[in-house]
């Protein structure tokens, strides 16, 4: 497991090409989210790539209907996890320096959304 919120690598083995994470912001809390985002830049390259694979609310509105049951039964487990808002999380990878490229409509209402840094 991985603390998103505790230390993360520095110096020369740090410089990441890529960072991919799949279904993990919506079981994460916000704060770990937001944990996750402002450790990337420490962690990354100046022209990398951030790969999100999930579900992602969008306009503050679920995709389907079965989006929506996951989101209750997500936050039934934990009331800090649950589907996040896209913009939201756009907001984090921007104000970390990166650009959408790519949002990309995936099987069972999940999306890979594509970020990339010094473009």
């Amino acid at each position: 497991m991985l603390d998103v919120c505790g230390q993360w690598p520095s110096g020369p083995s740090a410089g990441f090409d890529a960072v991919f994470t799949a279904n993990t912001l919506h079981i994460m809390s916000w704060e770990a989210v937001q944990c996750l985002f402002a450790a990337l830049p420490a962690v990354l390259s100046d022209n990398s790539v951030l790969a999100v694979y999930g579900p992602f609310n969008y306009d503050g509105a679920f995709t389907s209907p079965s989006n929506a049951a996951f989101d209750a039964w997500l936050k039934q487990r934990s009331a800090q996890s649950g589907i996040r808002d896209f913009e939201e999380v756009d907001r984090l990878a921007r104000s970390i320096g990166f650009e959408l490229l790519e949002d990309h409509p995936m099987p069972a209402n999940n999306r890979t959304v594509v970020w990339q840094r010094g473009r």
